[in-house]
């Protein structure tokens, strides 16, 4: 008995200490999930955004200076255009080592409370901000925390901050090609502070209004609740926008990517799938998400114009403005790219200049008539402020897309025809109020219910 005594004493005290740290880690979760709730369900969108739309800045390829100052000139013009938000894309330096292509990606960040020189000043940027706020508008900026350049200022004093290998070398990310960045390790206390402190200093020093923030869902979601929650304590009501499109995102985010919808949307154009697939879309939006949850639409953006091409060279440019004109009428907030009202018609190279050309301005005016649209009429207003949204059936379910919404006496009737011939078909769902014809083919809404639509025809009528 005796030679045994020490040996199950051992045992008995290992047990305990790790059923002790079981217990800590339990309630530790269990102590973030009620952060993480509180959070969701004490905080709304803010109100000031709940008739938004955005617009994403490229500062480099905007003007031939690529700076702060030029683009500022342009505000006037924005504002003109109906623009809210202003997410403005990575506004840090850029890093040398490893750097692609001349200036190297935004995406790869040589120090968190920095501006990138090429731009301008910090100076410039706060008075950037300044300018914007004074003409109604908010701003954001790109958020790059999963990552850094390969020589940004935390990597040598802090290279416990980074993901390493076996051998104890600090890796890219893994499962991409982001050669010229190095992945940081969130299992690191430290960093969460130091990145949570970094954020706080724009908010602090700029009075940016939030952060579209890069590749969300590859960091821990116990980092975006505790960086959620400072950021509120210090400026409530900022707007958090998260490259992810994750459900559970949404307990920290205020607005996700829709990019199921992009996908269906680039098929329809192909050919490849019809107006079922939207329907079906929409559907199982409905049982993923919550009313509350506010989702980005899109028909381009940064990566999509780089990497997949332009909006027309991915659906065509027939059917480019019926597919816009889908992204603001639908539930969600529509985003327009650096250049969509020229048109941009071309890729952006990513990492060198390649400037947008702004000349024609040939789709500003829709644009325009788009933004006044989503302002003025409470129908199209972002999650629960906005109205219902309504699939109406027809008669050609394949090839016609039919929505109502609707909040109190606003109503917004809206008629696609997403295919490549005209097409006709009657609205076996009855719509009451009387209607006038605000945007797309002048068609007359009939006793008859007889409608016709030419090619990527659409029509959106607005109740009297």
């Amino acid at each position: 008995m005796k030679k045994h005594f020490f040996p199950i004493i051992t045992v008995l005290i290992l047990t305990a200490l790790i059923a002790f740290n079981l217990i800590s880690c339990k309630n530790q979760s269990n102590k973030t999930e009620n952060l993480m709730d509180s959070i969701r369900y004490t905080k709304r969108l803010p109100e000031w955004a709940k008739n938004c739309n955005i617009y994403e800045v490229n500062i480099r390829q905007y003007t031939t200076e690529g700076t702060f100052n030029a683009f500022q000139k342009e505000l006037p013009r924005l504002k003109e255009m109906g623009v809210d938000i202003l997410w403005i894309m990575p506004i840090n330096p850029i890093g040398l080592k490893n750097r692609k292509g001349s200036l190297g990606s935004y995406y790869s960040v040589k120090d968190y409370e920095a501006v990138n020189p090429e731009y301008g000043t910090e100076a410039d940027f706060k008075n950037l901000v300044s300018e914007a706020h004074k003409l109604g508008m908010h701003v954001i900026i790109d958020w790059v925390a999963n990552h850094t350049s390969w020589d940004n200022v935390w990597i040598k004093p802090h290279s416990d901050w980074y993901t390493k290998d076996s051998l104890g070398n600090i890796i890219r990310p893994k499962g991409t090609d982001w050669e010229d960045t190095a992945d940081l390790n969130y299992d690191n206390p430290e960093l969460h502070q130091a990145m949570i402190d970094a954020m706080k200093y724009w908010v602090t020093t700029t009075d940016i209004d939030g952060f579209r923030c890069d590749v969300a869902s590859m960091i821990p979601m116990n980092f975006w609740v505790h960086a959620r929650k400072a950021i509120d304590e210090l400026k409530p009501d900022c707007f958090f926008l998260a490259e992810a499109g994750e459900p559970v995102i949404h307990k920290t985010f205020d607005m996700t990517y829709d990019w199921p919808l992009k996908d269906t949307i680039n098929a329809i154009a192909k050919g490849k799938m019809n107006v079922t697939s939207l329907v079906k879309h929409f559907a199982d939006e409905s049982k993923k998400f919550k009313p509350e949850d506010l989702r980005m639409q899109f028909i381009t953006n940064h990566d999509l114009n780089s990497w997949d091409g332009s909006e027309y060279e991915r659906l065509g440019a027939k059917a480019v403005d019926a597919f816009n004109v889908l992204i603001y009428t639908v539930p969600g907030m529509p985003l327009t790219y650096s250049g969509q009202e020229e048109p941009l018609i071309k890729r952006l190279k990513f990492f060198d200049k390649d400037m947008i050309g702004f000349h024609k301005f040939a789709r500003q005016e829709l644009l325009t008539k788009l933004n006044r649209l989503k302002k003025d009429n409470k129908a199209l207003w972002n999650i629960t402020y906005g109205g219902d949204f309504k699939i109406l059936k027809n008669s050609n379910p394949t090839a016609v897309f039919t929505f109502l919404r609707q909040k109190d006496e606003n109503k917004v009737l809206c008629l696609f025809n997403f295919s490549d011939k005209e097409q006709t078909f009657k609205i076996n769902d009855a719509i009451s109020g009387n209607f006038n014809p605000y945007l797309g083919e002048k068609i007359s809404l009939n006793k008859e219910n007889d409608y016709s639509l030419k090619s990527w025809g659409y029509s959106v009528f607005i109740s009297q």
